[in-house]
């Protein structure tokens, strides 16, 4: 434990910025889950799901949660999955 107070002030203001960041980080994984699902029950309806999950890693983005490179991967790769299932 720190005894100097800009130690035990950093300690707080970090441990808030991680609760943030992972509720931020888990609410992408949900959206992708919920992706997941879209595309496994109908690919013809799960474009409106990619849009709401592209838009949720976006704002990550933005919060600076994730890096913009990770974000567009990861878009590009939904993008790919949706394309690969609807073409089946």
């Amino acid at each position: 434990m720190p005894n100097i107070q800009s130690a035990k002030k950093r300690v707080k203001v970090s441990e808030k910025k991680n609760l943030r960041n992972r509720i931020v980080k888990s609410g992408v994984r949900t959206s992708i889950r919920k992706f997941d699902a879209a595309v496994a029950a109908d690919p013809t309806k799960a474009t409106a799901q990619l849009s709401a999950t592209s838009a949720v890693i976006d704002k990550a983005v933005s919060k600076g949660v994730i890096h913009k490179n990770a974000a567009n991967r990861k878009k590009a790769r939904l993008a790919k999955q949706l394309n690969k299932a609807a073409a089946v």
